[in-house]
């Protein structure tokens, strides 16, 4: 039987192994881009029969309805206006140029808002009377979640339910600690610190100070949470026993793109569940596509957050685009630049994966998120990156270390730098034959992403949990983790051997002297 034979009977089996009356699950998701790569999984579990209820705030980014899934909403104390403004100040501060005294000033000023905004937020859904009865009268079989702001895992501790996470990873090494997954410093870069797997001696020093840095970041993230869900569940409880209670870790990625690390038995990588088979393109971009000719074309797209810049960046960007001589497709939403070449479409909205996945795109200008990056690498499409906040400089640092694509400051790049990066990955061969490479690797599997996060979430389901999988040093302390009372207890033994040792030879060397003396003196008298 061929390999293509194999993998379809294997997709085809697991298709058809569901419960045979669906199960019910619980969805507590997170907003813009993180739920875009969710709602997939979330929708093919509605469409094998399971009972899925999503819990999101009235108040969203794009999350929304679904004929798959059933919606439960919950007030929030913002508004919409204030949401999309807090998101749009986000995508302003990106291209803002400040001192670093300021900047960090500005970020710490950021994640307190954005931690505060969205605890509140948190808050009412606990305590949410009404919303909770119903929970708590469905009697789900697991909780589906990305914990990343962690009021899914503190639903899922009160239900006591088993959970399964969705997610990129967690802030400050979380998900290693979580899980007592070995993380070291030697060869495992942290996050913001844009290493690769080989670091230099300076870069590893860089990697201890900012993993020791890491506790403060935590502290902002999460102080308010670890204190809400305490009150909540009326007893004293960390964010990280609440993280280490996971079922299952559903990782948006695998090592075709991440460094190769330790790992743990309940992770599972999920990297391309976004990744769907190419659609055909509509009249419009049809036309757009075939009239590029033998050039090909560009994809140029900052993401769901970000849609707009600031005019003299743009001014920057149009005028390297028309240095090329292909088509460029620029998701954009402001103001028109006014030396926008003829070879440019603006463009509000645009079917990236299945422009990425045409035989003409020459290649992805993308912010570096882990949904874009991962659709670049299914098709095999080389890629300028520009990122611009959050894991995205980590991202960008992957593709490029692995000779797929080119990085770019976004705030420093000059037209020409843009205009080179372009050439570069359209022009020399390397870079192409790297993400076919890559491409190639990702695509050796004998499931599909999709088909694997829903078999996992099913099995939880059916299971209630994962329990085989959790590993006993949940349950040792910090001393016993690392045999610290066994070394002690060797020590010791040598210790009081080693002493007993030396008394014994003392013993038998006073002895043996004394004998000595003895025989001496008796000699001598006889002499005498």
């Amino acid at each position: 039987m061929s390999r293509k034979q194999g993998t379809t009977g294997l997709a085809l089996f697991l298709s058809l192994w569901s419960f045979a009356e669906g199960g019910k699950l619980l969805v507590v998701p997170q907003d813009g881009s993180h739920w875009l790569s969710m709602r997939v999984v979330v929708e093919m579990l509605g469409k094998r029969g399971h009972n899925v209820v999503v819990v999101i705030p009235e108040v969203t980014l794009l999350m929304g309805t679904s004929d798959y899934y059933t919606v439960k909403t919950y007030r929030v104390p913002y508004t919409q206006e204030s949401l999309d403004k807090f998101y749009h100040s986000i995508g302003e501060n990106i291209f803002v140029d400040l001192p670093f005294p300021e900047k960090m000033t500005r970020v710490f000023e950021n994640i307190s808002q954005f931690t505060t905004m969205f605890s509140s937020a948190c808050r009412h859904f606990l305590y949410n009377k009404e919303l909770i009865k119903y929970l708590e009268d469905s009697k789900f079989d697991a909780v589906l979640m990305d914990p990343v702001l962690p009021c899914g895992p503190i639903i899922a501790e009160y239900l006591s339910v088993p959970s399964v996470y969705f997610m990129r990873g967690l802030p400050c090494g979380l998900d290693f600690k979580a899980t007592q997954c070995p993380n070291p410093l030697s060869y495992v870069p942290r996050i913001f610190t844009s290493n690769s797997d080989h670091m230099t001696f300076t870069q590893r020093v860089k990697n201890l100070l900012v993993n020791a840095a890491e506790n403060l970041l935590c502290y902002l993230l999460y102080s308010q949470y670890e204190s809400l869900a305490s009150e909540f569940l009326q007893r004293e409880v960390t964010i990280l026993e609440l993280f280490s209670k996971a079922s299952i870790w559903l990782l948006r990625y695998n090592f075709v793109f991440e460094y190769s690390r330790p790992v743990m038995p309940n992770m599972v990588f999920i990297g391309g569940t976004n990744c769907e088979q190419k659609k055909p393109l509509s009249k419009e971009f049809e036309s757009i596509v075939n009239a590029s000719g033998e050039h090909g074309f560009v994809v140029f797209s900052l993401g769901s957050m970000v849609s707009e810049i600031p005019m003299k960046k743009a001014k920057q960007i149009a005028e390297a685009f028309g240095t090329i001589p292909q088509t460029v497709l620029w998701r954009y939403t402001g103001e028109t630049p006014p030396n926008l070449a003829n070879n440019t479409k603006l463009i509000k909205w645009l079917p990236q994966n299945d422009l990425l996945a045409h035989p003409k795109a020459r290649a992805f200008i993308t912010h570096g998120g882990s949904h874009g990056i991962y659709e670049g690498i299914c098709n095999g499409v080389p890629m300028v990156l520009m990122p611009l906040f959050g894991d995205q400089m980590d991202n960008a640092k992957r593709i490029e270390s692995r000779g797929a694509g080119v990085t770019l400051n976004v705030l420093e790049m000059t037209s020409k730098d843009l205009s080179d990066a372009l050439n570069a990955v359209i022009n020399d061969k390397s870079y192409k034959e790297n993400i076919m490479r890559l491409s190639a690797l990702h695509l050796d599997r004998p499931i599909h992403p999709l088909d694997l996060a829903v078999y996992w979430v099913e099995f939880v389901m059916r299971h209630k949990g994962a329990q085989h999988l959790r590993p006993a040093a949940h349950d040792l302390n910090w001393i016993q983790y690392h045999s610290l009372d066994v070394i002690a207890f060797l020590m010791a033994v040598v210790l009081v051997a080693t002493f007993i040792s030396l008394k014994c030879c003392l013993f038998c060397c006073r002895k043996c002297f004394c004998k000595k003396g003895r025989v001496s003196k008796s000699s001598k008298s006889k002499a005498e």
